[in-house]
């Protein structure tokens, strides 16, 4: 049944049609329907992209449970990763959807969130104390379920809420039914969470949320958007999918935006990341489990702590939907928006609606509670659960993204970033003489910042490899850079730790060329005879002017523990050590002696606007090359100015 007309008047007299999808992306003027037959499958690789004409292949609902194909922790509910493979693929206008498409309320019974708003808040606190407050990441997602209970038929259900969101709900990037014969999926996702199209990859960070309830406030929003929690939180899930992008594109990630993202009930600032790759798409999926604005950072602690806080499994919240695909020239595409937004019914016409709120440093428990129920609303106000936001009338819906201050809010965010991950320049325009031809081995402490600062080494020249903590092994490499992750450096006895304690202490003791970053700074500190110290407040997103040897530097810091000195140069066994210590704490920033290095912050953050020119520094200090042209920083471009994909070479 390949015509949507057919397949919706079944639906009316309640027949099941079978599997399908309709699917209205962002701008369309139509909906797009897809039929064929559902299977289950293990692994993402096993999602079929067989050959053929152009067009699309398979629509794969992936759930949250899969991000243990990439070794992470969760609640596995065993939610299955479904595929509906596509056997007839038609196109129905927006307006003979609208007149085709059930017009009646939806009704429901028994709803309530399975967790209550004190309770909630409560989790928001121990979050905020015991793990941000700890050192195990800046920013986490935790999620709470509204459930319900559908009366009547549940296909007619998701039908009628589609409608309604395809009229009231506006900014989404795909707004959709998916019918599987064992789950119904009915939203309206704001995010793209990657797409892949003639050899281009882009994400769509999505944070910050404005509420307005559908009469948005010109002022308040200005407020928004000069308000640092906003403004952190976007930056922080930047800086976590510009890892991602690392690990997919070629030269990493360009970032352009930001931009307001408007919709019925609020609004989101985002930023488009574009970079060139040549990964099959189902390895590119893998390689991004999951958004950072439905998990937080770093990825792999992230993941830690959702499944200590939270005690159900998420099923299809924060997994996607994936639409896999060839084009004319027969290559692989893909388009995959987040499922959030997203409602689940069950042929039982059980409901289940999950929402989730970014918890940071600057969070306050009655706000995040607050936040999930307004990125609720538009589902829920479909689905009969809240009130519709006021009907915007047949014009043109007045666009605050217009607005010139806006715009130049939205600009003045990008001021303080570094121009290397925002703009375009030629293979080799950073390269240090000197450097061409030497090797240096990253290691990862379980931070994917290390995918980051493999793409700036690389410019300015390197040849670089990465390795995880527990496979570390010196070969002969011209530098060896111990890198970031979560935890406590105090703890020497744990594996991790230890590890990176003992590639240090070698590299030390051989007067190798050594470079320590974050964790690896405060367990290099801790070599050398210094005292670490728990911050009172973490500093995680934090971006500050520090004097780096001297030079006044503006870097992005990520940390919870740093070392102190009460000298700017110690006596240390391996020879005497230069510190950058904070005036008024003492903490040290950075550290160099005889051949090896070591920073507090982290120079490959979007946050360290300053950071190439300190790498650059070190590479000198370390290396014995002659200064470069690495600049310490240049004037910002206006925000969106930039085009498709850097070229970091």
């Amino acid at each position: 049944m390949t015509s949507p007309h057919d397949l919706l008047a079944a639906v009316a007299r309640g027949v099941d049609p079978g599997p399908f999808a309709l699917v209205r992306r962002e701008g369309a003027d139509h909906l797009e329907l897809f039929t064929g037959t559902v299977r289950p499958v293990e692994r993402l690789a096993d999602v079929p992209l067989p050959d053929g004409p152009p067009g699309p292949r398979t629509l794969a609902l992936v759930p949250y449970r899969q991000v243990t194909e990439r070794g992470f922790d969760c609640v596995d509910d065993g939610t299955p990763l479904e595929c509906l493979e596509i056997a007839g693929h038609a196109r129905l206008p927006l307006a003979d959807a609208l007149a085709a498409l059930p017009d009646a309320p939806v009704a429901t019974a028994d709803a309530g969130f399975d967790i209550a708003d004190a309770e909630y808040a409560d989790i928001v606190a121990r979050v905020l104390a015991e793990e941000i407050g700890r050192g195990e990441g800046a920013n986490f997602v935790i999620h709470r379920t509204l459930r319900a209970a559908v009366q009547g038929s549940p296909l007619v259900a998701a039908l009628a809420a589609l409608r309604r969101l395809l009229l009231r709900e506006r900014g989404a990037y795909w707004t959709f039914v998916v019918h599987t014969g064992t789950r119904i999926l009915v939203g309206a996702s704001p995010e793209r969470h990657v797409s892949v199209d003639d050899g281009l990859v882009m994400m769509n960070p999505i944070s910050g949320t404005f509420r307005h309830g559908g009469t948005a406030d010109r002022a308040a929003l200005l407020r928004f958007l000069t308000d640092p929690k906003e403004i952190d939180e976007l930056y922080m899930v930047l800086d976590e999918e510009l890892k991602m992008m690392a690990r997919v594109a070629e030269r990493g990630g360009q970032v352009v935006g930001p931009y307001l993202k408007e919709m019925s009930h609020l609004a989101h600032t985002e930023y488009l990341l574009a970079g060139q790759g040549r990964l099959d798409v189902r390895d590119v999926l893998r390689e991004t489990m999951f958004a950072p604005t439905v998990t937080g950072s770093p990825m792999e602690n992230a993941c830690r702590v959702i499944a200590r806080h939270e005690t159900t499994g998420r099923r299809y919240y924060a997994g996607v939907l994936a639409l896999l695909g060839r084009d004319d020239a027969g290559r692989q595409t893909l388009d995959a928006p987040i499922l959030i937004r997203t409602a689940e019914i069950s042929p039982a016409g059980e409901l289940r609606v999950p929402v989730g709120a970014t918890l940071v440093r600057h969070s306050t428990p009655e706000g995040e509670v607050a936040e999930t129920h307004a990125k609720a609303a538009g589902v829920l106000a479909a689905l009969g659960l809240r009130p519709d936001a006021p009907d915007p009338g047949p014009g043109p819906v007045e666009r605050l993204a217009d607005d010139p201050e806006v715009q130049a809010a939205l600009a003045a965010r990008n001021a303080p970033l570094a121009r290397f991950w925002l703009d375009q320049r030629p293979t080799g325009a950073l390269a240090l003489p000197g450097l061409t031809g030497r090797r240096a081995l990253i290691v990862d402490g379980e931070d994917t910042f290390t995918g980051m600062l493999a793409h700036q080494l690389r410019a300015l020249g390197l040849a670089v490899e990465l390795t995880p903590w527990h496979r570390a092994a010196d070969d002969g490499y011209d530098l060896v850079v111990a890198g970031p992750g979560p935890g406590d450096p105090r703890a020497v006895d744990e594996p991790k730790m230890a590890a990176l304690r003992g590639l240090l202490a070698g590299r030390l003791a051989a007067a190798a060329p050594t470079l320590a970053v974050c964790l690896s700074h405060q367990l290099l500190a801790g070599l050398l005879g210094l005292p670490l110290r728990r911050r009172d407040a973490p500093y995680q997103g934090l971006q500050r002017d520090v004097t780096v040897f001297g030079t006044s530097r503006r870097v992005g810091f990520y940390s919870t523990f740093t070392p102190v000195a009460d000298a700017d140069r110690v006596a240390t066994a391996y020879g005497p050590v230069e510190l950058s210590r904070d005036p008024v704490d003492h903490a040290v920033h950075a550290l160099r002696g005889p051949g090896f290095a070591g920073v507090q912050f982290h120079p490959e953050s979007v946050l360290s606007r300053d950071g190439l020119a300190v790498l650059a520094d070190l590479l000198g200090h370390l290396l014995s090359v002659p200064p470069g042209r690495a600049p310490a920083h240049a004037h910002p471009a206006p925000a969106g100015s930039a085009h498709g994909p850097a070229d970091r070479g």
